[in-house]
């Protein structure tokens, strides 16, 4: 159960419906989302189970189907173990990278070992459109309330699209940024939204 959650994770940013108006905020986060100096405006949410909850958000310009900026969301109102988490996010682009020269992935460990950052490369060359490098960084956080124990991954894509080996050079470039940008962000307070 928990391996199919996280392959519907990694391969949903591709295949999210459109962006839609008046989209409902499941995790009471107030918008706009401000990060790295771009503010972020709630563009799709999906509960994507009983436990867990999916937001995605976008600058106010873009359209999820040609995106170069994207943070996610993916909440999980009950215990997940981090570490498999992780290892399954991994193994899922080195799986990908059997056929994706572009995809690599690296993972950083906080120091108190409570966090995880994983970032990655992939790359898409559709028959219809423009080929792309996207680069992903994705942290890894437990919470604990009281008794209730909750889980999320935030995730922040970055996309070039063009000629695939200068748009990879170009973010292997802002990796260090990226990456510090991440573990700094002030993750806002969560709670999941009563549901109709």
């Amino acid at each position: 159960m928990l391996k199919k959650i996280f392959v519907l994770l990694f391969i949903s940013t591709l295949s999210i419906v459109k962006a839609q108006d008046n989209v409902p905020d499941l995790l009471s986060i107030p918008g706009p989302i401000e990060y790295d100096g771009t503010e972020y405006f709630l563009s799709w949410s999906k509960p994507m189970s009983k436990t867990l909850f999916r937001q995605q958000y976008l600058p106010i310009d873009e359209r999820i189907e040609d995106f170069t900026q994207l943070l996610d969301f993916s909440f999980f109102n009950k215990e997940i173990e981090m570490e498999l988490a992780v290892r399954q996010k991994v193994e899922g682009i080195q799986e990908r990278g059997k056929k994706d020269k572009f995809a690599k992935v690296n993972v950083i460990e906080s120091p108190d070992g409570a966090e995880y950052i994983v970032d990655y490369f992939i790359s898409e060359s559709p028959e219809k459109g423009d080929s792309y490098i996207e680069y992903n960084v994705y942290r890894f956080k437990n919470y604990t309330n009281g008794t209730d124990k909750s889980f999320l991954i935030l995730a922040h894509a970055k996309r070039m699209y063009g000629d695939l080996k200068s748009s990879a050079k170009s973010l292997a470039r802002q990796r260090d940024h990226l990456i510090t940008t991440m573990i700094e962000f002030k993750i806002p307070e969560i709670k999941i939204a009563p549901q109709n």
